[in-house]
């Protein structure tokens, strides 16, 4: 027998050996806990101000008159010549998005523009959070499904605005007369308007647990849907394995976990891919591995090892500078938006998004000054949840829909994810788009919400 004859044989073993259950895990608890994230010490009473109060965004003037003094006198440095982006956000493409920033973005017109939908706050564990909330016109005979979206970084509940409305009023959309959602679109704590927690250790398993509180206690849902792409995709994760008889059904466009003996299939499909995967659609999007780690570890984790370890050094530049901020994010907009985009000179962040959206995006950072405690949530991720999350060996049980971008940086192909998701209701690859996909694709990510919450309602 040749090495890799014994090699498959010894893998089969060792998978038999998983599936026998002599490699199972000690699974962590499910309990979602509880916390207090205030200023001051958690008071006698556990509930507190549980009042919703209308909330507006407001680029206050004097902020607009500093934020305008700050482009003003942005020093700016010389980039080499012909990089593109493959160093990162050209100077003269900012020097551009700056002048565009200072001399032709409509103050007045983008603080309307986020004020057109209803936006409120409530105190949840201690700290305020924000969220938009906005109800179809419907009559009393038909059914609205509650739905939460959850964003992640660098983005914001804006990354929302263009599907809002083809889901509160879906027959405009392509959409069917039983497809009408009701849409609540939080700010994660400590990103845009929500506040951030006042000591450590708030990861995504608490932010799971605030925005469960936030539809099922504040709002009153019984069940309610989630759906959410990048920190979102891990809360709701959260929330649908913590709230399993909340939670109605639990969609995602980021799904990052990995099966078991993973190690194990990596190496045998890099050298045989038909053995570990087989479909050839399956196969590209794991396989040569080699490539998949170049891109995704080496070329583009270096944002997340930096913000996984010391977020507030960075975040003294990002807090002080409105063109560092907005290099420091719309860099991600090009890469995470199509691999390809760095190659072109401008970076192709205006190829699927106009600079307003993208400048508006940026702008919830900086009014808010929250993109240091936004950073935070990738080192209190590591501390204390590790990145070889422990949860994803804890089967979900509620139906899950996966859509999967072509240029999402992790794509897992969908015999893998049936390891953990025991009730995968649909899992869809999705013919264009990237990581921002709310925004980019707000139609195609529609569609897929509303067919995949139709198979859930019928089952």
């Amino acid at each position: 027998m040749g090495f890799f004859s014994k090699l498959i044989v010894g893998l089969l073993i060792v998978e038999l050996a998983y599936l026998c259950g002599f490699f199972s895990p000690v699974l962590p608890s499910l309990d979602p806990g509880e916390g207090w994230w205030g200023k001051n010490n958690k008071t006698t009473s556990t509930k507190g101000d549980v009042t919703i109060r209308p909330f507006r965004i407001s680029f206050d003037e004097k902020k607009l008159q500093d934020l305008k003094g700050r482009l003003r006198e942005t020093r700016f440095f010389e980039s080499f010549e012909d990089t593109n982006w493959s160093y990162g956000a050209r100077a003269d493409q900012m020097k551009s998005i700056r002048d565009y920033w200072l001399n032709k973005y409509s103050w007045e017109k983008q603080e309307k523009l986020f004020n057109q939908f209803h936006h409120f706050e409530t105190k949840i564990e201690g700290i305020s959070i924000h969220f938009v909330h906005v109800k179809p016109k419907v009559n009393v005979t038909q059914r609205v499904k509650p739905i939460l979206m959850v964003h992640g970084w660098p983005g914001s509940f804006y990354e929302f605005y263009k599907i809002i409305p083809m889901l509160t009023d879906p027959t405009q959309y392509g959409g069917k007369d039983s497809d009408y959602f009701e849409v609540i679109c939080p700010s994660l704590p400590g990103y845009g308007f929500s506040e951030a927690p006042h000591r450590p250790d708030f990861d995504p398993r608490d932010a799971a647990r605030i925005f469960h509180i936030l539809m099922h206690e504040r709002l009153g849902f019984k069940d309610y849907y989630v759906q959410g792409g990048d920190w979102g995709a891990a809360v709701v994760g959260f929330m649908a394995l913590f709230y399993p008889n909340n939670v109605r059904g639990h969609h995602s466009n980021f799904i990052t976990y990995q099966p078991p003996l993973f190690p194990l299939r990596a190496l045998l499909g890099s050298v045989w891919p038909s053995l570990v995967l087989s479909k050839k659609s399956d196969q590209d999007k794991m396989f040569p591995f080699g490539d998949y780690m170049k891109n995704l570890v080496l070329e583009e984790a270096g944002y997340f090892h930096l913000q996984a370890t010391k977020p507030d050094t960075v975040g003294h530049s990002l807090t002080d500078s409105p063109v560092g901020l907005a290099a420091y994010v719309l860099e991600k907009f090009s890469f995470w938006t199509n691999p390809k985009y760095p190659h072109r000179s401008d970076g192709g962040i205006t190829e699927r998004f106009s600079i307003d959206d993208l400048l508006n995006n940026v702008m919830v950072y900086w009014i808010s000054g929250s993109i240091t405690s936004s950073m935070r949530m990738y080192k209190e991720f590591v501390d204390n949840v590790g990145v070889g999350n422990p949860y994803d060996q804890c089967p979900v049980v509620t139906p899950t829909g996966v859509a999967v971008f072509p240029y999402e940086a992790v794509r897992i192909p969908e015999p893998w994810l049936h390891y953990r998701y025991k009730n995968l209701v649909s899992y869809t690859d999705m013919t264009d788009g990237g990581h921002f996909a709310a925004m980019e694709q707000p139609r195609l990510l529609a569609d897929d919400i509303r067919q995949f919450v139709r198979k859930v309602e019928n089952m």
